[in-house]
C-alpha cells in the first residue's frame, strides 16, 4: 500500500465507496447538507492532496494554486464545469468525472418531467390536497398528450439518445440537433411540441435557449431541461412563461442553482421545478460514488483514472 494522503470529500456520499477511500487515505468528509463555505476549502488547500468535489464546489485556479500538494481531483458528476480544468492541466493534476452511470436515470426523469408538466401533475396533486376536488368534470385539469407528439432533443449524446429510445415507445416523432448532425436548432424549435435539453454546458451553449429561441417555439410547446441550468436564459424563460409564449417548462436544473425561494422564476405560471435530482436513485448515486472513489484512488497512486477528462500522461 502506498503513502496515505490527505483527502477532503465535500459531502457525504451514498453507498459504501467512502469506506474504501478511508481504508487507504486520511479522509475528512464535510458533514453538512450544504456545500462547505469557500473559506473552508481555502483553509484546507495547503495540506490537500486529494479532492472529491461536487458540482456545487468551485474548484477554480485560485483554489488549485493554494493547494501545492494537490495530486488528484475527482468530480462527483458527469460535467466538470465547476472545475478549472486548464489550471489543473497546467499543474499536471488529473481530473476525473462519473460519466455513463447516470444516463438511464436522467433519461427516466426527462420523461417524467414531460409527462408531469403536460399532464399538470403537480397542479392536480395540489388541487386535491387543498380540498378543492368536489366532483369529476369534463374540463378539469386538461393537459396535452406526450404520445404521438413531436419531441425536439437538443444534444443527441448518450442521454439524448436514451431519451429518444423511451420516446419511441410513445410513438413520438423525434427531431434532433447536436454537434455531429441533425437539423438546425431553429427548425427543431419551430417543429417541436416538447423541447428537451441534453447538451453539455460550454461557452457555445450558455444561454442557447434564450429569448429568440423561446419565441421560435410553439405557444403550445413545453421546455424541459435536465442538462445544466445556464443553457437556458432564466430571465428570458420567466418572461416567456408570464407572456404565454410557450405552454410551460419543467426544470431539474436552474440558473442560479439552487433557486432562492423568492426568485422571480418561481412566480411564473406553468412551471415545474425539481432540485437537480436527475441521477437521484439509490443505485445510480451509489455507482457514481464508486466511480468517483476509483478515480481518486488511481490519481493519488499516480495511475490513470478510469474516467479522466484531462490528458493522460504519456
Amino acid at each position: 500500500m502506498g503513502a496515505r494522503r490527505s483527502v477532503f470529500v465535500t459531502r457525504p456520499l451514498p453507498g459504501g465507496a467512502l469506506e474504501r477511500l478511508q481504508a487507504e487515505h486520511e479522509v475528512e468528509v464535510w458533514p453538512g447538507r450544504l456545500p462547505p463555505p469557500r473559506e473552508e476549502l481555502m483553509a484546507r488547500a495547503p495540506s490537500l492532496e486529494g479532492l472529491l468535489s461536487l458540482l456545487t464546489d468551485r474548484v477554480d485556479a485560485e483554489l488549485i494554486e493554494a493547494a501545492p500538494r494537490l495530486r488528484a481531483i475527482s468530480n462527483y458528476a458527469v460535467g466538470v464545469d465547476n472545475v478549472d480544468v486548464d489550471a489543473a492541466v497546467a499543474r499536471g493534476i488529473p481530473v476525473g468525472n462519473t460519466p455513463d452511470v447516470l444516463t438511464e436515470s436522467t433519461a427516466d426523469l426527462a420523461l417524467a418531467l414531460m409527462l408531469g408538466i403536460a399532464r399538470r401533475l403537480a397542479e392536480g396533486e395540489a388541487f386535491v390536497r387543498a380540498g378543492e376536488w368536489r366532483t369529476w368534470e369534463p374540463g378539469l385539469m386538461l393537459g396535452h398528450d406526450l404520445h404521438g407528439a413531436t419531441v425536439g432533443i437538443v444534444g443527441f449524446g448518450r442521454i439524448g439518445q436514451a431519451v429518444g429510445r423511451r420516446l419511441e415507445g410513445f410513438g413520438c416523432e423525434l427531431v434532433t440537433t447536436s454537434r455531429s448532425g441533425g437539423v438546425p436548432l431553429e427548425e427543431l424549435l419551430e417543429r417541436s411540441d416538447f423541447v428537451t435539453v441534453h447538451c453539455p454546458l460550454t461557452p457555445d451553449t450558455r444561454g442557447l435557449i434564450g429569448a429568440e429561441a423561446l419565441r421560435r417555439m410553439k405557444p403550445t410547446a413545453y421546455l424541459v431541461n435536465t442538462a445544466r441550468g445556464p443553457i437556458v436564459d432564466t430571465d428570458a424563460l420567466t418572461r416567456a412563461l408570464h407572456s404565454a409564449e410557450i405552454a410551460g417548462a419543467a426544470l431539474d436544473v436552474t440558473d442560479p442553482e439552487p433557486l432562492p425561494g423568492d426568485h422571480p422564476l418561481l412566480q411564473a405560471p406553468n412551471l415545474l421545478v425539481l432540485p437537480h435530482v436527475g441521477s437521484a436513485t439509490h443505485d445510480t448515486r451509489g455507482r457514481m460514488a464508486d466511480i468517483a472513489v476509483d478515480n481518486l484512488l488511481a490519481g493519488l497512486a499516480g495511475e490513470p483514472m478510469p474516467h479522466q477528462v484531462t490528458p493522460r500522461a504519456p
